[in-house]
């Protein structure tokens, strides 16, 4: 190369460099903007048919709401045919009530506001798995959850760059009494991580001791000044009992948190072909009946509380009973509940990293990437069971965690689509090497080799000699190794002592008032 050509190298490697350096920082962050488009698998007027059926469904057949005579009471008040607990609705009631007052999108607060995310619109969060009773690691084989447990698997979430989410019950802590164990779930996501967290929904009492808690840890800041209202501070899961069916415990915890301005996500349980129909399109519509209807209930409560349409949809083996994941009629229900959420103009919550593997193997692999690729090809905005998921959700795997983890980090450089800055293009690379010679030594390889492709923590890419060298370990062992360093290295984000001495104080006084025996 010529002197004149110099400068332009040089400068060019400069712009290289700055950019690799504000993709280094970029990769840890709050929460992802999709810059690539949605899939879509249906039309409008597919999506409108979906919508109909649902109305039809609300309708004529109608939802239960058993156990919960002031959630009967709201919808007479409203307008709604109510008989003993069975609640029809006016064709578009449901929808009307959702789109006159929910959010279309809103941000969930954590302690450290760094780490707040924003649920709706373009932007996806990635959240562990939930609800495990089971946990399984390579050393110890598949025993039941402890809270010690679930404090590794906050730890473990909040030291991934690709978590923007504490999660909720990450693995149910089994040696604490059921009636208990909630406070010690959600110290531990406040005291371990300084992300957003999911709040208890086992009763209303335990949801109105999260929100209680979560006041003592924003203190002043729980309010927001502008409005008077509270922050919205806590996500949670608030499940459908289908088919059509809303039951007490989960009517009460909804109640609470809408109440209090925090999100309740709408999610009906399906396994196709116990609890719907076994078709997409029936799938879909009870789906979003029952979400419809359960999100138009908050809005009758507190008007303007956030809520996020859920869809938990896969199928059953006709064969044995059993429930299958990774498969495509599932990946189906998801696309077309993601374009109806839009349509409908709320977050939408589904997918994760689910299969029906009892280890991390193969099996896991293929039925996670099979469910974790369409969830974000659809667009959905809260991801719950990114990582850790086996056996169907009744085991948190240690090394799924990771691996699971792992492939998140992939799916930000897929949402993240085509660089067509000018470092992008790279045109300056092209220029300078040419014909017939390599790109391993010019400016721009320099400057953005660190940062130009996803580097997995646990693939192995390396010779055969150089693997067997290595101990010929496979992605499971090398999954073990990285988890226990991932906590050895674990350092806990300050929480204020005052803060700290006044939720346990709360826990304390709160767990005196229960019998000793409740488990």
């Amino acid at each position: 190369m010529d002197e004149a050509q110099s400068p332009r190298r040089r400068a060019g490697g400069r712009e290289a460099k700055r950019a690799a350096r504000a993709a280094r920082a970029g990769v840890s962050v709050p929460y992802i903007t999709r810059k690539i488009p949605y899939y879509e698998v249906l039309d409008a007027d597919g999506l409108a048919l979906i919508e109909r059926n649902a109305d039809t469904i609300l309708e004529e057949i109608g939802i239960e709401f058993r156990g919960d005579p002031e959630s009967l009471e709201l919808w007479k008040q409203a307008g709604a045919e109510v008989q003993g607990e069975r609640v029809r609705f006016a064709r578009g009631m449901c929808r009307s009530l959702v789109q006159a007052t929910a959010p279309r999108e809103f941000v969930q607060h954590a302690r450290n506001p760094e780490r707040n995310v924003h649920i709706g619109g373009g932007d996806t969060v990635f959240a562990p798995a939930y609800g495990s009773p089971f946990i399984r690691s390579l050393d110890e084989g598949r025993r039941y959850g402890t809270i010690e447990d679930f404090r590794n698997f906050v730890k473990l979430a909040y030291v991934s760059p690709f978590i923007h989410h504490s999660g909720g019950t990450i693995c149910e802590p089994v040696n604490l009494p059921v009636n208990k164990r909630h406070f010690d779930m959600v110290y531990s996501h406040m005291k371990y991580s300084d992300k957003p967290f999911m709040g208890s929904v086992t009763a209303a009492e335990r949801a109105q001791d999260t929100v209680e808690m979560t006041k003592i840890l924003f203190g002043d800041q729980f309010t927001d000044p502008l409005t008077g209202r509270p922050k919205t501070c806590i996500i949670s899961l608030i499940n459908a009992n289908s088919p059509l069916t809303f039951d007490s415990t989960m009517l009460g915890a909804a109640k609470v948190y809408a109440r209090a301005n925090q999100a309740c996500i709408m999610t009906p349980f399906i396994l196709a072909g116990a609890m719907s129909p076994v078709t997409v399109a029936a799938t879909a519509a009870q789906t979003l009946a029952e979400s419809l209807a359960g999100m138009a209930l908050t809005q009758l409560v507190n008007p303007g509380a956030p809520v996020v349409l859920g869809s938990f949809a896969s199928s059953l083996s006709m064969q044995s009973g059993a429930p299958t994941f990774g498969t495509p009629e599932p990946a189906l229900v998801l696309y077309v509940m993601a374009a109806l959420a839009r349509r409908l103009g709320v977050p939408f919550r589904s997918g994760g990293a689910l299969c029906a593997a009892k280890i991390p193997d193969a099996q896991a692999a293929f039925e996670s990437a099979n469910t974790l690729l369409p969830t974000c090809l659809a667009g959905v905005n809260f991801v719950l069971h990114t990582a850790g998921w086996l056996e169907g959700g009744l085991s948190m795997g240690y090394e799924k965690f990771v691996m699971d983890a792992d492939q998140a980090g992939m799916m930000h450089t897929l949402l993240a689509g085509v660089d067509l800055s000018e470092n992008g293009q790279a045109m300056d690379a092209i220029r300078e090497v040419g014909p017939g010679k390599h790109f391993l030594g010019c400016a721009h390889t320099q400057a953005n080799f660190e940062t130009a492709f996803y580097r997995s923590p646990i693939a192995d890419n390396n010779s055969y000699e150089q693997w067997e060298a290595e101990g010929a370990k496979d992605l499971a062992q090398r999954a073990n190794a990285l988890w226990k360093k991932m906590l050895a290295e674990y350092e806990a984000p300050p929480l204020e002592p005052a803060i700290d001495e006044a939720l346990q104080e709360y826990m304390a006084r709160r767990k005196a008032s229960f019998p000793d025996s409740s488990y």
